[in-house]
């Protein structure tokens, strides 16, 4: 019974571990955007030297304009410009990542504003000083009070508060995403950064099948743009961030099923246990099935008997491990940050696996006992 228990508390609660990651994956997916492309300022050769990303300047405003004119598999795209500030609101302040984007950036990764309004192409083109402000920013500044229309300061330069964001959680890498204000990019790079390229570029494909074809259609167009020859690197970056969370995500499904392997060799314990305990029921009862046999019960009823014994031991074992196993999910979810999430179906799964191995087990000894000549048995 024990091996049982533990087999099936262990089977209920890896999979309900494995279960909570590929959700969390899958929050995360979600979070992202849907087909995502990010194309960002490269790692390049330079006289011998590394650049590293982001360290070129070749990225332009012009860029993005041609690849949302010139790529129709692209349906959104945004630019992106982003650095560390000082946010300022009266005697409070915080330090945050201050992001330039367009409008086009809630859409294409997936983030609404949960009070007030977004900035649009005008702001954009105006240089406006407007900002959104991530949850995290707004209660740091503006604790319970309402931060709509209201000025912080960066860098000295007075910027109106029109939006804030809905809550959007922590990254794949563990990163406060809440924890940032967005502001039209030309904005950042003229009174904030003083530069005039950008960082990244996002886009959204039309389709998850049309995300590998508009990667290519925009290289194409970039390498164009930038007179890179064929012996050249590229001076930009292509990146699927969904992809590094997709294979996250077939990883834990393969240490799911790990897991859940290693909690059967425990069931398969416990079934030797009940295959031994019930071989020495048999030697230590051969009286008793003697006398039963003796006054008419048949074979049969003698191997269900028998059988009965071995599956009930597996079912209370099942039913202890139910226990363990939903009381251990909550444990790990309660004082570690790993995400749980029981399975209903795990359940009956576990314990129907518990009672085969009970018949499988205890069918040997019930043979055995079966088998036994009522004369012989009498006479031990």
């Amino acid at each position: 019974m024990l091996g049982i228990s533990i087999g099936v508390g262990a089977y209920i609660c890896s999979v309900a571990v494995g279960t909570g990651a590929a959700v969390a994956v899958q929050t995360q997916l979600a979070n992202l955007g849907e087909n995502l492309i990010q194309i960002e300022a490269g790692s390049r050769s330079v006289s011998g030297v590394r650049t590293g990303p982001r360290g070129t300047t070749s990225l332009l405003p012009s860029d993005l304009d041609a690849i949302r004119q010139q790529v129709p598999l692209i349906s959104g795209i945004s630019a992106n410009v982003d650095t560390r500030i000082q946010a300022v609101h009266g005697n409070q302040n915080w330090a945050t990542q201050v992001r330039g984007i367009s409008p086009d950036f809630l859409a294409v990764r997936k983030w609404t504003v949960a009070r007030g309004s977004s900035f649009s192409d005008d702001d954009v083109v105006q240089v406006s000083k407007v900002a959104l402000l991530g949850s995290t920013v707004a209660e740091q500044l503006f604790g319970e009070g309402d931060p709509l229309g209201q000025i912080i300061i960066i860098r000295s330069i007075p910027v109106k508060v029109v939006g804030v964001l809905q809550t959007k959680g922590s990254s794949a890498f563990g990163q406060d995403q809440d924890d940032i204000i967005m502001m039209p990019y030309t904005t950042v790079q003229k009174k904030i950064m003083g530069i005039f390229w950008l960082d990244d570029i996002f886009c959204s494909a039309v389709s998850e099948d049309a995300i590998q074809p508009a990667e290519d259609q925009i290289k194409a167009l970039l390498r164009e743009r930038h007179h890179i020859t064929r012996e050249q690197q590229d001076d930009f970056n292509i990146r699927q961030p969904t992809a590094v969370l997709q294979a996250r995500e077939q990883s834990q499904q393969v240490m799911t099923i790990l897991l859940a392997s290693i909690a059967s060799v425990a069931l398969l314990v416990g079934g030797i246990g009940i295959m031994n305990i019930m071989l020495a029921s048999v030697t230590e009862r051969t009286r008793e099935i003697g006398i039963r046999m003796a006054v008419g019960a048949s074979g049969h009823e003698i191997l269900f008997q028998f059988l009965v014994e071995a599956v009930t031991l597996s079912l209370v074992g099942g039913v202890i491990g139910i226990g363990l196993g939903l009381a251990s999910s909550i444990g790990i979810s309660v004082f570690t940050d790993m995400r749980t999430l029981i399975q209903p179906s795990s359940i009956p799964v576990a314990v129907g696996f518990a009672a085969l191995v009970g018949i499988f087990f205890g069918t040997y000894p019930a043979l055995l006992a079966s088998r036994l000549d009522p004369v012989e048995a009498l006479g031990r």
